[in-house]
């Protein structure tokens, strides 16, 4: 049985990537990331890998395309400023079916803003963030243990599908510090063949080995549409196998429904009041809600999505048909609550929709469980 350790959010996630196999790190300080670059600093380096602390967010994003592209699996890491600057790049990476992983720990906006934790990156990461047709996939922890974990599957999942991957943490799952039991040590034989990675170019013409060029452009518009429209087919199957989710039912023991969005089943949604709908800290805060409502009375489902892309629409319209009211609680003035919108849809028309309500905070400021319980109460009532 593996040991815990106490760690600290980004330092977890620093050491997850490490022993993902990640061979290559290049980033920019900026808070409230900073113990990731550093950590990587300290680590990679001791383990002879690579780590370039950039001139800029920019020259970073860059640095990891390139790395990727010569077969290396390689990250970058910021808080929002620099995420938005890193979004050319990413577009490119997304452009020529280049995987990489990519940590956003998510600070308070827009602009320069503040470096308290917020969720106000949500429509940034789920639309792809930069220029043209693209998505990432988005895992969101709500623990240490979690940012841990995602951070180690991005690497696998990038692989899987050529795709930049994000892991998105808000500054609280950064900053604090909890007990977790790390993965294993990948060896280089556990790391997936990369056969397309740029090579070969400088090889005679008789040889039998094509050239490898890796690029995004595309001059001629059908080409270029025929090309996206082959990645779109790509993130339908991403949405039918990666699409993840957690329902926590009523009770101190509610029923726990997980796993992939096509999995979910009906047994445990007609038993709710009121189904909360949360990720990251904000789920956090809505644990703590549910229970105080559930002493008073109420009985409250908890959906948090794992996936912020592909977002569990079909899982949530399950939950949603039984007509509940919905409460959705996020560290934002109303992102993820359009997609609660979108998953009530999935509802057939001929059934009655229920009400999707909205309590969000934006600038870091946190959501507190007295108060979520107070806003369950004001609907219930």
């Amino acid at each position: 049985m593996n040991d815990k350790v106490l760690m600290k959010g980004n330092e977890a996630i620093g050491e997850a990537a490490i022993r993902a196999g990640c061979g290559a790190y290049f980033g920019y300080p900026i808070t409230p990331q900073n113990e990731i670059t550093g950590y990587m600093a300290k680590h990679l380096l001791d383990k002879g890998r690579i780590f370039i602390q950039a001139e800029s967010e920019t020259a970073a994003i860059n640095m990891v395309y390139g790395a990727s592209c010569a077969g290396v699996r390689a990250m970058t890491s910021s808080s929002s400023p620099g995420i938005s600057l890193k979004q050319e790049g990413m577009s490119y990476a997304a452009g020529a079916d280049v995987p990489l992983v990519l940590v956003n720990v998510v600070r308070g906006g827009p602009g320069l803003g503040n470096i308290a934790p917020s969720q106000a990156d949500y429509f940034q990461s789920t639309r792809g963030g930069g220029h043209g047709d693209y998505y990432c996939i988005v895992l969101a922890p709500k623990s240490v243990q979690e940012a841990a974990d995602f951070t180690y599957e991005a690497f696998d999942l990038a692989d899987k599908y050529r795709i930049p991957v994000i892991v998105q943490a808000d500054g609280m799952i950064g900053q604090m510090m909890e007990a977790l039991v790390l993965p294993a040590q990948k060896s280089p034989q556990d790391l997936p063949v990369r056969s397309w990675i740029v090579g070969n170019m400088g090889k005679a013409p008789h040889e039998s080995r094509a050239a490898r060029h890796i690029t995004s452009i595309h001059l001629v518009p059908e080409e270029l549409e025929a090309v996206t429209k082959t990645r779109f087919n790509l993130y339908d199957k991403i949405k039918a196998a990666e699409t993840r989710y957690e329902y926590a039912g009523p009770g101190k023991e509610g029923t726990i429904v997980s796993g992939n969005d096509a999995a979910c089943g009906t047994a445990v949604f007609d038993a709710a009041d009121i189904i909360l709908a949360a990720y990251g800290t904000s789920a956090r805060v809505c644990l703590g809600a549910k229970q105080l409502a559930e002493k008073a009375g109420v009985r409250v489902g908890l959906f948090r999505p794992i996936t912020l892309w592909p977002f569990p629409y079909k899982a949530l319209g399950q939950i949603a048909a039984a007509g509940k009211p919905i409460l959705t609680v996020e560290m934002s003035l109303g992102q993820m609550v359009e997609d609660v919108k979108l998953a009530v849809l999935e509802i057939p028309a001929e059934t009655k929709r229920p009400d999707v309500h909205l309590l969000g905070h934006t600038g870091g400021v946190i959501p507190t469980e007295e108060e979520v319980f107070a806003e369950i109460k004001r609907i219930c009532r």
